[in-house]
């Protein structure tokens, strides 16, 4: 089970929270007034103690009715105004925080559309995913509360602590003394909460990926009867998630206990040295009641210290999360427009030729023995080249340098004369068309899908597309090219999907074409009818074809062999068939059956010689007298 999990780097939750300056600067105006607002409406509440003190010491010891009626109507207008005011405060941020939101959103989707294939094989979907979703509206939460509210209780608690020194400067000394504790408190909750609330998210991250996974293999887990294991793979996670959800809530209980309790004891204390003041007559009844008022006003803003410190840091653990994949360096052109036209050889004057090319994965360790080592391979101008090769030769991994979903790390592959590391990789992508082995289809209709494959195509050639690869069945699909095709294609079969993939890769008659074993899913006879169409493709363009079968190689003018990451022959399909033991073994499909040693095909003679003398093409339907693969 892949997981993602960054080591926290060692930075305060206000340092990582600064970085989202960016996306909140748009809209800072409106936060600052809302903020102004609450702070306003919240300093109105600290004016009801002081009606209490004017209605207890004037009316009230008077004996007012009229007096006390008109304390209570100013303490109904201010509630009124105070609620109206935060209302307002919650109205003016719903909108631009909403947008913030979808501003990160897209800015995240948008850069992991543009990092390198090396980076989307190292990590979790379901990493990603947490990222796009929990940890972006974990932000927006605190953007509209927390940040807000730790500037308003601020300074509620500072106005609220001037008026209780104002009116009884030693019970006001009595509430201060909690402060040096409780702030010790906070900072050691903090520092421990930081480190739980990123092992939480990074466990949304691996739980999310065990959904998605098994949502999108449910064919498989139904198939081998697997759905205990997976239930109980994802019971262990959630229990994980649930014990560091558990430790997040003992944190949050003992800080909140101490922040209560605290207080409480002050509140206490003040409440039995004012009540002596007011019976010495040291102290008036209305300025007793307005001060412990006052004390239990500030009581909210005090005790949702903690609460707000634990959002705060779950919010800096998002932020930095959320950064951790927005640094990633993305895909970069070495030279901003260069194009293969003004860099090289005229269109289809030089083909696709790879000089000494090497390749090791990005994290494969120093000294490792690359993936392939001195490719040099030519494919002239309008041919199809077949690439073959036993399991893990490279096959893939060379078709995959073609259109920079990696980069060779030696040498360099032009087209038509130019270097591909030359082009910006949109221009590349524009003259490279690739069918994978595996097809992928997106949550569209068929038409979407197979005219991804050309920006700018129209219905001509969408049908072009669709008749090439044999794909005609999309018309007797309900809504025809409409058809939406469900998550990943899965409500078609294998060769449906892979039709249209092929389909999507010829749809923009690009130049050169890059198949990988582009037929493996296909019964004989549809098999047959998609190679003759091909083959008009193939005429027009410069193809690499990886083949496992005799049948794929027939599509190509010459066929190179792959060797352990090395082209260790090169020729027509019946020139390797009478001269390459590892090609015989290869075509007679018994690749189960190569010997140990590359180099040790003596065991092979028998069927070399069979071969040489046609009986080997016969036994594979191929005419031993042709000349060439097609």
């Amino acid at each position: 089970m892949p997981e993602n999990h960054v080591e926290p780097k060692d930075r305060s939750a206000a340092h990582s929270l600064l970085r989202l300056w960016p996306y909140v600067k748009p809209v800072r105006t409106r936060l600052s007034g809302a903020a102004a607002v609450a702070i306003v409406a919240s300093c109105l509440g600290l004016v009801i103690p002081l009606v209490l003190k004017w209605i207890v010491d004037g009316p009230v010891a008077h004996h007012d009715p009229g007096g006390v009626w008109l304390g209570a109507l100013y303490l109904l207008l201010l509630g009124i105004a105070e609620a109206l005011l935060f209302g307002l405060r919650r109205w003016m941020v719903a909108r631009p925080l909403a947008g913030v939101e979808a501003s990160m959103r897209a800015d995240l989707y948008r850069h992991l559309q543009r990092l390198p294939v090396a980076f989307h094989d190292r990590w979790a979907s379901g990493q990603l995913l947490s990222r796009g979703t929990t940890d972006l509206m974990l932000l927006r939460m605190f953007l509209a509360f927390p940040l807000t509210f730790l500037l308003v209780n601020a300074t509620t608690i500072l106005a609220g602590f001037v008026i209780l020194l104002v009116q009884q400067w030693t019970l006001g000394l009595v509430l201060l003394a909690p402060v040096v504790p409780l702030v010790i408190l906070c900072s050691v909750f903090e520092t421990k909460y930081a480190l739980v609330a990123r092992k939480a998210q990074d466990q949304v991250g691996d739980l999310t990926t065990v959904v998605e996974e098994s949502v999108l293999g449910i064919r498989i887990i139904k198939g081998f009867g697997r759905h205990r294991s997976q239930a109980l793979a994802f019971h262990g996670l959630a229990q994980r998630l649930r014990g560091t959800e558990l430790e997040k809530a003992r944190l949050l209980a003992g800080i909140w206990a101490f922040i209560t309790t605290i207080p409480e004891l002050a509140i206490g204390a003040a409440l039995v040295l004012g009540t002596i003041q007011v019976a010495d007559g040291g102290l008036s009844a209305g300025t007793l009641v307005a001060f412990l008022s006052t004390a239990l006003a500030l009581r909210w803003p005090v005790e949702s210290i903690g609460f707000l410190l634990a959002m705060s840091q779950e919010s800096a653990t998002a932020t930095e999360r959320f950064f951790e994949v927005m640094d990633v360096a993305e895909e970069t052109d070495t030279a901003g427009d260069a194009s293969a036209e003004s860099s090289g050889a005229p269109p289809g004057t030089d083909g696709m030729v790879f000089e000494g090319v090497e390749f090791r994965y990005p994290d494969a360790e120093a000294g490792s023995v690359p993936v392939l080592t001195r490719i040099d391979l030519r494919i002239r101008p309008g041919e199809t080249m077949a690439l073959v090769g036993a399991t893990g030769s490279g096959k893939t991994t060379l078709t995959a340098l073609v259109p920079r979903l990696h980069d060779a790390t030696a040498g360099r592959i032009t087209l038509d004369g130019a270097d591909i590391t030359a082009m910006p990789r949109e221009q590349l992508r524009k003259l490279v068309s690739v069918a994978f082995e595996e097809p992928t289809l997106f949550s569209a209709t068929v038409g979407e899908n197979v005219l991804m494959g050309a920006e700018g195509a129209g219905e001509d050639d969408l049908r072009r597309a669709l008749s090439i690869a044999q794909a005609d069945f999309v018309h007797d699909l309900p809504q025809g090219v409409d058809t939406q095709v469900g998550e990943q294609g899965l409500s078609l079969s294998g060769g449906q999907r892979q039709r249209l993939a092929l389909a999507r890769a010829v749809v923009g008659q690009p130049r050169f074409l890059v198949l990988d074993d582009p037929l493996s899913a296909l019964d004989v006879h549809t098999e047959t009818l998609v190679e003759a169409a091909l083959r008009r493709v193939l005429e027009s363009t410069t193809a690499v074809v990886v083949a496992h079968r005799p049948s794929t190689v027939m599509l190509a003018d010459r066929v190179a062999l792959l060797s352990e990451g090395r082209i260790s022959a090169v020729g027509t399909h019946q020139e390797l068939l009478r001269s390459n033991a590892e090609y015989a073994w290869l075509m007679s499909g018994a690749e189960s059956a190569l010997p140990a040693e590359p180099t040790d095909y003596e065991a092979a003679e028998d069927t070399l010689a069979a071969y040489a003398s046609g009986d080997g093409a016969r036994a594979m339907d191929v005419p031993a007298e042709e000349g060439s693969a097609r």
